[in-house]
């Protein structure tokens, strides 16, 4: 193991001293590739049996790409991706075959147990599960136990799963890209003050587990000035699952929440939405809705508050340009 480490700096050291002046991936015909792969496996055939072994071997202020390939399994360990390794990619077997699980909840800076600090993180095919107060687990405490803490900018998850129940995902600063993921959860599960396009996305609500009467609530978002481009954005997205729910409530005085064609189920509370803290001084909020279907998507009752968004805000919040105007999402490698 000592000796397959060796080679992997080995490797780096040679590719960095090679190509000091190169892009940050290198190109296979009209393919992006990373310079350098490892391979996480606990059964002892890859370079490390953990991952976060394998993050801890990639250099600090890492400038190149660098593939961390996870084999399917359970992976019961806290993982962070501190801010000074950038560029590194974690790509799983499945959402349903690599799974990482860990149980805090001892506050909610703690308690994640995937956190990711640097820019230019990529994440595939895997999921984020904090077990603590999960129903699944025959827990349903209603406290902070989030799945995954994501702080870092030019972020990009696909196919990925995140599951907890209260503030699962915490979407913490930068701009990033959901696509095709699954976030779980009954409270607050998707909060944070990120700039985020969340895109064909399974919204799962588990507010059955909550005490008879309480509804759930989807968002917790936390822009704090007019000024602010963050915001969760919603695109063609799906949400269903038990109990009752809000589409969401402000963290901060001008949250921002858009939900764009997506299917909602019966189980939305017709008002849609909770001034929580803000109750008599909603003007900041912008929560908004347009061309959503599904039983829950009727908007006849929906609190007198909400922002009717024109058509050329709707179509910059639904572009990825929301996300990317200096191109990052193109620059990605495979």
């Amino acid at each position: 193991m000592m000796f397959l480490r060796w080679c992997c700096f080995a490797c780096l050291f040679l590719l960095v001293g090679l190509r000091a002046n190169a892009q940050i991936y290198r190109k296979v015909g009209q393919k992006k590739l990373p310079y350098w792969s490892i391979v996480v496996d606990p059964s002892g055939h890859g370079n490390f049996s953990t991952i976060q072994s394998a993050i801890d071997s990639v250099p600090s202020n890492n400038k190149y790409w660098v593939s961390i390939k996870i084999m399917a399994g359970t992976y019961r360990e806290k993982v962070t991706i501190p801010n000074d390794k950038p560029y590194i990619i974690l790509k799983g077997k499945g959402k349903r075959r690599t799974v990482v699980e860990w149980g805090d909840h001892d506050n909610t800076s703690q308690s994640p147990t995937f956190t990711s600090m640097a820019g230019n993180i990529v994440v595939k095919s895997m999921s984020f599960r904090n077990s603590y107060n999960n129903p699944m687990n025959g827990k349903s405490n209603v406290v902070a136990a989030v799945a995954a803490m994501i702080s870092g900018d030019k972020s990009y998850f696909l196919r990925v799963g995140f599951y907890g129940f209260q503030d699962t995902l915490w979407d913490d600063a930068g701009r990033h890209y959901y696509k095709l993921c699954t976030i779980q959860g009954a409270v607050d599960f998707i909060f944070g003050a990120a700039q985020s396009l969340f895109e064909r996305c399974s919204i799962s609500v588990i507010g059955g587990a909550l005490d008879p009467g309480l509804p759930g609530f989807i968002t917790a978002q936390g822009r704090t000035n007019s000024e602010d481009e963050s915001g969760f954005v919603f695109k063609e997205c799906k949400v269903f699952g038990n109990g009752t729910t809000y589409l969401g409530r402000p963290w901060r005085s001008n949250a921002r929440v858009f939900f764009y064609k997506t299917n909602m189920s019966n189980i939305i509370q017709p008002t849609g939405w909770n001034a929580w803290n803000f109750a008599g001084h909603e003007g900041g909020i912008t929560f908004a809705e347009y061309g959503n279907f599904g039983a829950g998507s009727d908007t006849s009752k929906r609190v007198n508050w909400t922002k009717k968004l024109d058509l050329k805000t709707i179509e910059n919040m639904t572009n990825t340009k929301f996300i990317d105007t200096d191109g990052w999402l193109q620059n990605l490698p495979s």
